[in-house]
């Protein structure tokens, strides 16, 4: 089995929690990325990035002095939105931290796909962002079919967790017997699902963590998710799609 989630836009340095273990598979791929975003002025960095001066500016200062290889960070740590603080990595146990090492991988515009304990350094790039890479049209165009080949080569279930922007890099190339199940959280609106973004991040992040501590590995334990404010709908759910209703 194998899980996929999304990156977060805020990062951290952490380099005494968790050593890192290994480099990023597709380092090669990521210098290019850096070398054409380091040919950006600092408008079109902006622009990029699609934030205010006082987020562009230190990311701009940073982009000029990044060292791929130099003062990294365990990915899992690395990233620190809403997502990963309520799957809370630093807290896991052994077993928990196997798990996650085997099954667990963060797709990512900058990366391709990581590993969680894959050293990175921080990093302002989204995959859908509008980088202009010389004979590629865009990041998914850039990174084609290479984040689905490092992710699984076996016909292994694989469990989206990750938004539609990043689970878009997996889907084009999936093979025609392999199982991709995605899970969604959502709150009913008027009688209509409807996803909140922050609730859904923080439900990803402990449906991690559930499936760390319990060892899952059958989709269909998905649904045992015993979380207080999620539900699972068997109504709504399809074979494709695993629905988990907001109680609250």
């Amino acid at each position: 089995m194998k899980i996929i989630i999304a990156p977060a836009k805020k990062m951290i340095i952490d380099n005494d929690t968790f050593e890192y273990e290994n480099l990023p598979q597709y380092l090669d791929q990521t210098k290019q990325i850096l070398h054409d975003m380091r040919k950006l002025t600092y408008h079109e960095a902006r622009e990029l990035w699609n934030c205010s001066d006082k987020l562009a500016e230190p990311n701009y200062q940073w982009l000029q002095k990044i060292n791929l290889k130099h003062n990294l960070t365990p990915a899992l740590l690395a990233f620190s939105g809403i997502q990963y603080q309520y799957m809370a990595p630093d807290l896991f146990t052994e077993p928990a931290l196997d798990y996650v090492r085997q099954n667990l991988r963060i797709l990512s515009g900058f990366y391709g796909i990581l590993r969680p304990f894959d050293g990175v350094v921080p990093y302002r790039l989204e995959m859908q962002s509008k980088l202009k890479i010389p004979g590629y049209n865009n990041l998914y165009d850039f990174w084609n079919s290479q984040i689905y080949e490092a992710l699984s080569n076996t016909k292994e279930p694989i469990v989206n967790l990750a938004s539609q922007e990043y689970a878009k890099t997996i889907t084009p190339y999936l093979k025609s017997d392999q199982e991709m199940i995605s899970v969604v959280f959502g709150s009913l609106v008027n009688d209509k699902l409807k996803i909140k973004a922050t609730l859904a991040k923080m439900a990803r992040g402990e449906m991690v963590r559930f499936m760390a501590e319990n060892n899952i590995t059958q989709t269909n334990d998905i649904k045992k998710f015993n979380h207080p404010n999620w539900k699972f709908s068997k109504d709504a759910s399809t074979n494709k799609q695993l629905i988990f209703i907001h109680t609250n």
